[in-house]
């Protein structure tokens, strides 16, 4: 039987607008993650999918419903509950200059999580950094560089080394290489599904791009308008899409399974 990782029970999400209006970003969201797959959530800008994922760390509150990590409830947690959430869940943002300051050495941001939870001094954690980097198909010697002086696809890398450096439960990639060339994006993809097999990692993969996202998922859920409209194997999502909505996302599809 599947072990459960996350779930989201009938979660809303209301946002207040101006002159007392209110906007529903997310409407009665349900379904679940499990350990070591992938469920991808897919849909145009605006439809929810960033507010689910900012939900799941905490940043957004829940207006309504629940949400699980390994059948505890981690929605509304205050402050000091929420420090053992992050370290569980971590997350890759879409544009890899954000995550980091411009005057942080690679090494150090690499070592930042393994120092704040405890898991490492700053000496080891230093040390820590070259090895961080090959992981991820980098040289060793990048981590005295600079954010400014790597590439985009270099430095989504190191993002992804510093999030899954401390071991988290769940990794969530929100357009996490939407902002990549399609070569240094299907890179990517590669060493996720890569790092996923070496270190049994769970994954939800948020997008707008469908192929993309179908081909580093099991499961994907298609969002419109802050509902889930539809949940597709994968596999078989060019044969069983039954929305237009979703069959019109399917524009052009590429593998790294092979």
């Amino acid at each position: 039987m599947e072990d459960k990782l996350l779930e989201l029970e009938h979660v809303s999400k209301t946002f207040s607008g101006g002159k007392g209006k209110t906007v529903e970003a997310v409407k009665d969201v349900s379904f679940t993650v499990y350990k070591n797959e992938s469920l991808g959530i897919v849909g145009e800008s605006g439809c929810g999918k960033s507010t689910i994922a900012r939900m799941i760390t905490g940043l957004t509150a829940v207006s309504s419903g629940k949400i699980l990590l390994e059948g505890n409830v981690i929605s509304g947690l205050n402050r000091r509950e929420q420090r053992e959430v992050y370290r569980n869940i971590q997350m890759v943002f879409q544009d890899p200059y954000s995550a980091i300051s411009p005057r942080m050495p690679v090494g150090t941001f690499l070592g930042e999580g393994l120092v704040h939870f405890g898991i490492m001094n700053r000496k080891e954690a230093e040390a820590e950094a070259g090895r961080l980097l090959e992981m991820v198909d980098l040289e060793p010697q990048l981590a005295d560089r600079l954010p400014h002086q790597l590439s985009g696809g270099q430095l989504q890398r190191v993002v992804i080394a510093r999030a899954i450096s401390i071991h988290p439960r769940l990794v969530i990639l929100d357009e996490a290489t939407s902002a990549l060339d399609v070569s240094v994006q299907k890179q990517i993809l590669e060493l996720l599904v890569r790092l996923q097999k070496e270190f049994h990692l769970t994954y939800l993969f948020i997008g707008h791009d469908l192929a993309v996202v179908r081909s580093i998922t099991k499961q994907i859920c298609v969002m419109k308008d802050g509902r889930i409209i539809e949940k597709v194997a994968s596999a078989s999502l060019l044969e069983k899409a039954g929305e237009n909505y979703t069959k019109q996302l399917l524009s052009s599809v590429f593998s790294v399974r092979e």
